[in-house]
């Protein structure tokens, strides 16, 4: 796909007339031009000479976008300024042509008898205007060059409405120089001619300022990466520009300054600010070993870095690239205003000349049946209408990047907002992918101390995932930890040590059953485990067996609140997970899914998707390769960024901070941008067919009023820029910050402060029935600063909800009085 800028657009049918000179072009498969931004992207096998080659032949000019280019705000407001000064310069000459032609005879002001009502008088507004006319040339020869390539535009209808009010009024001037406001109903128009192209210029001098506060929503994400960076070539410094900096060089990041670069920390401690890439302004801690991105700010420590990404191949140049291109695409909502904006303008010179025609048929002097067709010419206004979507998606992409939530093209954005039904992933999704310890269950005549030791010793030095949750227990404290002689990792089944005299194992229940013998009773302990879809590392010592370790998989902290938030907008959850069903079960009541479908292989969901999407459109939530199908089979998908990167590429949309609860926060960026372009259509297609018969006097007997085209000129711009100061309310929303109290209802609150309460999880030996659980509960809930609890002897623990600080030694004697042990406390 190549993108390019296009300059010389002034409405919607210029970008419609580019659009379909591209696509005639042979092997162009598609094409979006952003008239907001002036940008084109195409997609297909034709060279980029001959895309530049048919954008001229249309009557425009391009250029091949580059890459890594950067967009500064004196770039987006240069433009401004251009019609700013074009404004002024106009508004300078018609003040004293406003003064000559009504201040004496509508505000009775003091004027020279020499230049009111004579030759000398209508001689000067003559020239003022045509001064106008000279300082706006770039209309005429737009709006003119358009009409000649039979592809008329809004600097068409301008120029005509301008020009024919002009001759129109040199005709009457010559014909009778003194002739101003004569009783047969003559005019001389110079004022009208000169207030249109004002009024023209004052509204796109005010839209474009608008526009680039828009489009700066994007492009200044570019402007987070620094100009400069310090690498360490022959064992110096040097200071260089950043883009130079080549993977596998080694530099510098200071305190305060922006890394340049993707890379791995060599030497240095440091805490780390990732807003730039996640929108969390929470920093985290690395040090040697640890990955750095670009654009992310080093708070504390110097640090040494190898560059493994550079230039446009770090990971924040991919996510500008893809915001830009998301908000430079088109969202299918928007057809409708391309196919009006076609033949829009032709329409509109056409209904121009048929109310002239009409006036004239019905009697109207020449001068007033003129008057009501250059009112039509340009109060209509296909400006808003090439505006409505651009604007909002640009916001939309804008104000999303920023809450790190990426939207790759602009139908994603669109379809986020319709979802019905939102399928997760289990593992790496609605959790962490990151195993816990969920019980300790020593063997009979063994105790948990002396189990923990052995499986801190064995798993100390191994490599296996799971072996890092036991490692944790190490933190805990209060275990004497055994050092093992020589240790010898079997891949797939476990791990077998030496210490003194003694054999130690540890893993799986085939690789202990095959050393020792399982009496029926810790049989069958193992299978309760086993049924709650827990992973278990069984161990033994010599010929006898000392115990398992449950772990289970960490689920993510906002998962629970997100899925809530998801079921409380009318949006169906379901899991969709290759585990067993009973560890699938176990997440989904965990945090609240409505439906589980468990035991599926990765080419299975894209099936199920296909009978989900009968009850409306489907979200797929995932983030590794198995999901990629299920991603590229779902209307909308979303990738975690923690995952992996074949499922980012084949998500519409990534999750930069990995948080559930940012699946609905897109769905209301979405939902926001649709009602902002359903907005802006509305008043784009609504402004247009009230006020052309308006201006073309059908409501005129009536209403007893006749539209000025002066005045017509200053709707039309108006009509502009509020569909653009409508997209821009999108940046003053708040769509992640669930303690605003602007984007929560009461009941959003209320649950919100629920997730914050602080619970502590209590590890229990002894509990055997529900009777137990009973027990456990009520003698937790006597304590003061306990609002909750609940017990459950299957995995051995208790979770007290506390409304605030309890110490975990009153904790403990609470349940101990009760006839129980406390193992652990978290």
């Amino acid at each position: 796909m190549k993108s390019f800028t296009v300059t010389g657009m002034s409405c919607a049918a210029c970008g419609s007339r580019v659009e379909k000179a591209v696509l005639a072009l042979e092997g162009v498969k598609s094409c979006a031009v952003n008239v907001l931004s002036g940008s084109m992207t195409v997609d297909g096998e034709a060279s980029a000479p001959d895309v530049i080659r048919a954008v001229e032949n249309a009557g425009y000019a391009a250029a091949e976008a580059k890459d890594g280019s950067r967009l500064r705000d004196e770039d987006l407001y240069r433009n401004f300024r251009a019609l700013k000064r074009r404004f002024v310069s106009s508004l300078l000459l018609l003040l004293p042509l406003l003064y000559l032609s009504m201040g004496h005879d509508m505000f009775s002001l003091p004027a020279p008898d020499f230049l009111v009502e004579s030759h000398a008088g209508h001689a000067l507004e003559m020239v003022l205007a045509l001064l106008v006319m000279i300082v706006n040339t770039q209309v005429f020869v737009r709006g003119f060059g358009s009409l000649l390539r039979f592809a008329p535009n809004m600097d068409s209808l301008v120029a005509l409405g301008s020009a024919v009010s002009f001759l129109w009024s040199c005709r009457e001037f010559f014909a009778d120089p003194s002739l101003h406001e004569a009783a047969d109903g003559q005019c001389l128009y110079f004022e009208s001619a000169a207030m249109i192209l004002t009024f023209v210029a004052l509204g796109k001098m005010l839209e474009e300022r608008a526009k680039a506060t828009t489009v700066s929503a994007v492009t200044r994400l570019a402007e987070m990466m620094p100009e400069i960076a310090t690498a360490v070539r022959d064992g110096k410094e040097a200071r260089i520009p950043a883009e130079e900096l080549k993977r596998g060089e080694i530099f510098l990041v200071r305190p305060g300054e922006t890394v340049p670069a993707d890379g791995v920390i060599v030497s240095g401690q440091t805490s780390v600010n990732e807003a730039a890439l996640t929108g969390e302004s929470m920093p985290s801690d690395r040090g040697p070993g640890d990955e750095i991105c670009a654009a992310t700010v080093n708070l504390t420590g110097l640090i040494r870095c190898q560059a493994v990404g550079t230039g446009a191949d770090t990971v924040f140049s991919r996510l500008v690239r893809m915001v830009k291109e998301a908000s430079e695409s088109k969202a299918p909502v928007a057809r409708i205003a391309d196919r009006v904006a076609g033949i829009f303008v032709p329409a509109v010179m056409l209904i121009s000349f048929v109310t002239f025609c009409a006036w004239s048929y019905l009697g109207a002097e020449p001068g007033v049946a003129l008057s009501f067709a250059v009112a039509v010419l340009v109060i209509s206004c296909p400006c808003a209408l090439g505006l409505a979507t651009p604007a909002a998606i640009m916001a939309g992409c804008g104000i999303s990047a920023k809450h790190g939530i990426l939207f790759k093209n602009a139908q994603a954005l669109e379809q986020a907002g319709k979802i019905r039904v939102a399928a997760f992933d289990k593992t790496g999704t609605l959790t962490r992918g990151l195993a816990e310890v969920a019980r300790i269950v020593p063997a009979e005549g063994i105790s948990r101390k002396e189990l923990v030791a052995v499986a801190c010793g064995l798993e100390h030095y191994s490599n296996h995932p799971a072996a890092a949750a036991v490692r944790r227990l190490e933190a805990e404290g209060g275990y004497e930890i055994l050092a093992p002689e020589s240790l010898e990792e079997l891949p797939g089944r476990g791990v077998c040590a030496t210490l003194e005299d003694q054999t130690l194992r540890g893993g799986s229940l085939r690789f202990i059953r095959d050393h020792v013998r399982i009496s029926d009773t810790e049989t069958e302990k193992i299978r309760h485990q086993a049924s709650l879809g827990r992973s278990l590392i069984l161990f033994a010592r010599n010929d006898s067996y000392l115990g398992m370790i449950a772990l289970t998989d960490q689920i993510r902290e906002d998962a629970s609140f997100g899925i809530q938030m998801l079921k409380k907008n009318g949006i169906r959850t379901v899991m969709i997970s290759g585990d067993l069903q009973a560890s699938a079960q176990a997440v989904a009541q965990s945090v609240g899914i409505d439906e589980t479908v468990a035991g599926v292989k990765p080419d299975g969901k894209a099936e199920i998707l296909l009978e989900l999407k009968k009850n409306g459109p489907v979200a797929m939530i995932g983030d590794g390769v198995n999901d990629a199908p299920a991603l590229a089979a779902s209307d909308v998908s979303f990738a975690m960024r923690s995952g992996t990167d074949i499922a980012s590429d084949a998500a519409d949309v990534v999750l930069m901070n990995s948080r559930i609860s940012d699946v609905f926060a897109a769905v209301r960026i979405s939902r926001a941008t649709l009602r902002v372009i359903y907005q802006n259509l509305f008043w784009a297609f609504a402004y247009n067919v009230a006020c052309i018969p308006l201006a073309a006097g059908v409501f005129s007997q009536t209403l007893g009023w006749h539209p000025d085209p002066a005045i017509a000129a200053a709707a039309m711009s108006l009509s502009s820029i509020c569909v653009v100061t409508n997209a821009l309310r999108l940046n003053f929303m708040r769509f992640a910050d669930w303690n605003n109290s602007k984007t929560l209802n009461k009941e959003d609150k209320k649950m919100n402060e629920t997730e914050k309460k602080i619970q502590k999880t209590i590890a229990i030996e002894g509990m055997m029935c529900a009777h137990c659980e009973a027990h456990v509960r009520k003698a937790l809930e006597a304590l003061d600063g306990v609002e909750s609890a609940q017990a459950s002897h299957d995995s051995g623990s208790a979770v007290a909800t506390l409304s605030h600080e309890v110490d975990d030694s009153a904790l403990k004697q609470a349940v101990e009085q009760a006839g129980y042990t406390v193992t652990a406390i978290r």
